[in-house]
């Protein structure tokens, strides 16, 4: 009877090459690996033709699928070779860490896998950051990574490796001192404990993979009853496993999983290619940049192959690693420039790739249904990036467009909306898809909500509507029902908006709630949805926003008529979509009434001033008079730099083609004093700018024409001045003067 520990570094594949070939040597008749003991079922999976990894092993909580752990596994991961050795010769396999059950019970939320173990708190700082900087540092390289690469990863023909692995471990462990961290005593003790019950079972040949940091600790077996002590009275918690696809990119060190590589892509080719790595790799380097249409040829690559072995003879290594061959591409191919070689970083480095997961890996019906409408639709889980342009009156595109919405409804954003350019709006959807292997999680969170993505979005749906308190959450709600066709959820959500729409008052919140459900109204004959019950909603909004409007606007805050100016526009645009001539009709007779009030905010009467004019509702005779009035010394400037704000906000459009309207501004500019111009010129900034380029480019060579002698606008004093008007205001005068007022003294001229 005899027990092999293999030490290995998680997802290594000079380690991965070398435990194959331990292996096959040996002939074990039990393989023990570092892992989940209640991922057991799920280990008979391996090698099937459709579990393709990088894969995980995602262990969770059913009551609670927040709280989970993900054990990612690459190809040329030490454990996933040792379980496929297994599976393919008929050899007892099983995990052997502390089950997640007991650690997922007590820690919130659990640690991840590390590269080599766990360091004692009490060891010194720099070796507790990493465990063996030291031995590194000793061999004369600058980190560790690059030295356990060229120690462990790029060898391949050493059966001797783990002992000298062990070896090495046992040193470092003895300068760490002693074991504190109560987590990691107990994950060995389960471990030598599992080792005991194999030796039990009566094997003969026990292999056990793990950590390399684990090795010493489990070569010296303590007492069972030490060991059944550190493990007495541990909470426990009822858990299930699945397998799920991961990425390249999670196995990186930027991913955030404690225990990944800085270049998974460079990886596989090591694995793949074994000694030709280099050249292999250079050449997808020249390939790549070609694709991009950046030089690279053959040359090159001999060039950059010979630079990088000089380097690495020159290292006194055996052969060009990483560092080395990016040294030779930046200097042969990228010509010293960054920019390449961000792209081959994240193109080659990293070789973002998704898994595959097979329909027999048990999981939640949830799943297997996203799972089928994916497969049905051929909408492909991809790692990377894919633009795809739905035209929706296409019924296999409305139903991926479907698929994609109630995705989100359930917090899955697989896809997120692009800009549409050049198509028809109405018809057309761009979206850019990118699966990440938290959805996984996300998918189980959500099948509390129901069995089928139809129902459980549904029925979230519902959830969002009863939580929501603003009309304008729930209007936007209801956009995002109709896209992803949930019909179930139409009714109770609609019932929500007409309570929740009654006891509105505020004129922000109406006409905030107005341009979603317009563009439902007004789309939905594209998806075949029925909107009847939205039109009468929104024949009740804008009547409740048309009588608000006059009241509404009076007695804000500047920031408070800020954010109704944004609401305001988006509400008249709402409105006019719906080109109905008595909403229309309303609409026009409120915005003059708040128009013509002196107690109307400047900001909303500015728009409203705009938006009679543009539409023909005043003519603009009548909007250059509103203007005027902003040259009277009544009219404090920053109002009048306000009104001007809301008038113009957006767009210079009316100023280009309309001269009354031009004098108006130029004159009232001229006019201001040196320190009011001083102060209120950050507000005409900020208004201008909001024009588009070629607007303002007009509007300067207009201001430049006036300045070389175009006529000037006529000053104040000089206009019409009304008799009738001016005489009622004689008793008042007299009244707060004190005299008598003649009406004789104003005589017609």
């Amino acid at each position: 009877m005899s027990v092999h520990l293999f030490g290995i570094r998680h997802h290594g594949p000079g380690c991965a090459r070398s435990l194959l070939d331990a292996l096959h040597a040996l002939q074990p008749d039990c393989i023990l690996v570092e892992g989940p003991p209640e991922a057991d079922p799920l280990l008979a999976h391996v090698g099937e033709a459709g579990l393709v990894p990088p894969c995980a092993l995602l262990v969770y909580a059913p009551a609670a699928p927040q709280r989970a752990v993900f054990y990612p596994f690459a190809e040329y991961s030490p454990e996933w070779q040792a379980i496929r050795f297994a599976n393919e010769h008929g050899t007892p396999v099983r995990f052997c860490d502390l089950p997640q059950s007991h650690r997922l019970a007590e820690t919130q939320p659990p640690e991840d896998l590390d590269p080599v173990g766990a360091v004692p708190a009490s060891a010194p700082p720099a070796l507790r950051s990493d465990p063996l900087a030291w031995l590194a540092e000793a061999a004369g390289f600058s980190d560790t990574e690059t030295w356990w690469d060229h120690l462990v990863e790029q060898r391949s023909d050493s059966l001797d490796l783990f002992a000298a692995i062990a070896e090495m471990m046992t040193v470092v462990r003895e300068h760490a001192g002693a074991q504190e961290d109560l987590l990691e005593l107990r994950r060995e003790a389960y471990m030598r404990n599992m080792i005991r019950v194999a030796e039990k079972q009566g094997c003969q040949r026990i292999a056990v993979v793990c950590g390399a940091w684990h090795v010493p600790a489990l070569a010296s077996m303590p007492t069972a009853k030490s060991d059944n002590d550190l493990l007495k009275g541990l909470p426990k918690e009822k858990l299930a496993a699945t397998w799920t696809p991961w990425s390249y990119g999670r196995l990186s060190f930027a991913s955030g999983y404690g225990a990944g590589v800085v270049a998974p892509g460079w990886y596989q080719h090591v694995w793949d290619h074994r000694e030709q790595a280099s050249l292999h790799w250079l050449t997808d380097v020249a390939t790549l940049l070609r694709r991009h249409d950046l030089d690279a040829s053959s040359a090159h690559i001999i060039e950059a192959a010979r630079l990088s072995e000089t380097l690495a003879a020159l290292r006194d290594r055996p052969r060009a690693g990483l560092d080395e061959l990016m040294e030779a591409v930046r200097a042969v191919f990228c010509y010293d420039s960054e920019l390449p070689l961000q792209l081959i970083r994240r193109e080659l480095l990293v070789k973002d790739r998704l898994g595959e997961v097979p329909p027999s890996v048990p999981t939640l019906p949830l799943i297997q249904d996203v799972q089928a409408q994916q497969k049905r639709l051929r909408m492909a889980v991809r790692a990377d990036t894919l633009d795809i342009d739905l035209d929706l009156r296409q019924p296999a595109h409305l139903e991926k467009s479907v698929l994609l919405h109630r995705l989100a409804m359930l917090g899955i954003a697989w896809g997120r909306r692009q800009v549409v350019r050049g198509k028809s709006g109405s018809f057309h959807e761009l979206w850019r898809l990118a699966w990440e292997p938290e959805f996984a999680i996300r998918l189980i969170e959500a099948s509390v909500w129901g069995s089928t993505l139809e129902q459980a979005a549904g029925t979230r749906a519902v959830s969002r509507g009863a939580a929501a308190s603003e009309l304008s959450a729930l209007t936007g709600l209801m956009e995002e029902i109709l896209l992803a066709d949930l019909r179930a959820a139409v009714a109770p959500v609609m019932a929500r908006i007409q309570d929740v729409s009654a006891l509105t008052a505020d004129l922000g919140f109406l006409l905030a709630a107005l341009p979603p459900l317009v563009n439902v109204v007004r789309y939905g004959s594209v998806r075949g949805t029925d909107t009847d019950a939205l039109s009468r909603v929104i024949d009740g909004l804008v009547a409740r926003a048309c009588v608000a409007f006059p009241f509404g606007t009076r007695g804000l805050s500047d920031e408070a008529a800020t954010q109704l100016l944004a609401q305001l526009i988006a509400g008249d645009q709402a409105i006019r979509l719906l080109q109905d001539e008595e909403h229309g009709a309303a609409w026009f007779a409120a915005l003059e009434i708040g128009a013509r009030s002196e107690l109307t905010h400047p900001l909303p009467a500015g728009r409203a001033v705009r938006i009679l004019a543009e539409q023909g509702h005043w003519p603009m005779d009548e909007a250059a008079r509103h203007l005027g009035l902003l040259r009277s010394r009544t009219v404090a400037p920053l109002a009048a730099a306000q009104w001007l704000e809301g008038f113009l906000q957006g767009s210079g459009t009316l100023l280009v083609h309309n001269d009354a309207l031009w004098h108006a501004i130029d004159a009232w500019v001229l006019a201001l004093p040196a320190d009011s111009f001083t102060e209120l010129l950050p507000l005409l900034r900020r208004t201008f700018g909001s024009f588009h380029v070629p607007e303002r480019r007009q509007l300067a060579e207009r201001a430049r024409a006036g300045r070389d002698g175009a006529a000037a606008p006529a000053p104040l004093h000089a206009q019409a001045l009304d008799l009738e008007r001016a005489r009622r205001v004689l008793p008042v005068l007299a009244t707060i003067f004190g005299g008598a007022a003649a009406p004789e003294a104003m005589h017609d001229e």
